[in-house]
């Protein structure tokens, strides 16, 4: 989730990529191994990067929040810009102020799908095709905060957390009409201190379920998706994660990778919501804002939004593969 933009112009975003391995560890091997920054960012240049969506190669498109960028990052640590969201004039987003670039989610194709808050009728879900220029395929509430972004392709619809309503949102992939999919108190912020304004933030799918963190309440939510495409009601899977972001599934189960950017930490929440950290600011994680896994592999964006230190993209390895 980005952070108020500091005098450098940054934004605030992290991910964790974790590789999953076959036999368990024993109770004194750690489960997140051989962490490496394998890109250090300009913070100067508003490299802050807020969400990952992973390619087939094994790079990764990053968001630069306040930056307005899509971002390659090939798997030897090269950066280029894909594309910049046009800029918007008297940008008024809740909390932010400023027009910033969230959710990130990529098709089998290479497309790829952003948020994009400003404050204005901008607001909404944008696409980058191939060899195209973005273009907004739905609006959405300049009043809302659109944070996390998730597709399923399967039903050919993306699912938008907006962090200030209190919503998930769902889209059409192809574009179109937004809809409140869900909504409620456990999506929405705090309403007193000590809340931040941000409620729903990540977002993923996970079978037949839609999966939300709650960054006020540091809490990790399950809404099932019913047979006709409706929100079955929203269940709380574990809570105590104090300033957690995005997450990601690192196995075939229901065990979470999430960041914890506040914290510094990745941490890994299992199905029977007991909560492990396995990666720390020692290891490179300077205010993480998502996590995405490939295999064995667990990438984690850095924002550095607080510290003021090292935006980057940290990569490191699952021992073991987490089936629950």
């Amino acid at each position: 989730m980005p952070r108020l933009p500091r005098p450098a112009g940054a934004a605030a975003a992290t991910l964790a990529l974790g590789l999953v391995a076959a036999a368990p560890a024993t109770a004194h091997e750690p489960l997140v191994t051989d962490a490496r920054v394998l890109a250090h960012l300009d913070l100067a240049a508003g490299q802050t990067p807020e969400n990952i969506a992973l390619d087939l190669d094994g790079s990764a498109d990053v968001t630069f929040a306040f930056a307005r960028q899509i971002a390659h990052v090939t798997d030897d640590g090269r950066v280029r810009t894909r594309a910049t969201l046009p800029a918007v004039a008297h940008a008024a987003t809740p909390l932010l102020h400023s027009a910033v670039v969230t959710g990130i989610a990529r098709a089998h194709d290479g497309t790829l799908y952003v948020d994009y808050a400003t404050g204005t009728s901008a607001t909404g879900v944008w696409r980058l095709s191939p060899g195209d220029a973005p273009e907004q395929i739905a609006a959405l509430p300049a009043d809302g905060l659109p944070n996390g972004l998730a597709l399923d392709e399967r039903r050919g619809v993306l699912y938008v957390a907006d962090s200030v309503r209190g919503t998930v949102w769902r889209v059409p992939q192809a574009g179109g009409t937004a809809t409140a999919w869900a909504k409620g108190a456990a999506l929405a912020p705090l309403p007193a201190a000590p809340a931040r304004g941000l409620g729903a933030n990540g977002v993923k799918v996970r079978r037949d379920s839609v999966w939300v963190s709650n960054t006020d309440r540091g809490t990790l939510l399950r809404i099932p998706v019913r047979p006709d495409g409706a929100a079955g009601p929203v269940e709380t899977r574990a809570g105590g994660l104090a300033g957690i972001d995005d997450f990601a599934f690192p196995g075939h189960g229901r065990s979470v990778l999430a960041a914890l950017n506040t914290g510094n930490r990745v941490v890994l929440v299992r199905a029977d919501g007991t909560v492990t950290t396995v990666l720390t600011a020692q290891d490179g994680l300077s205010n993480p804002t998502s996590v995405a896994v490939r295999g064995r592999t667990v990438y984690v964006p850095s924002a550095a939004s607080t510290t003021r230190r090292d935006p980057n993209l940290l990569l490191a390895r699952l021992r073991h593969l987490i089936g629950r």
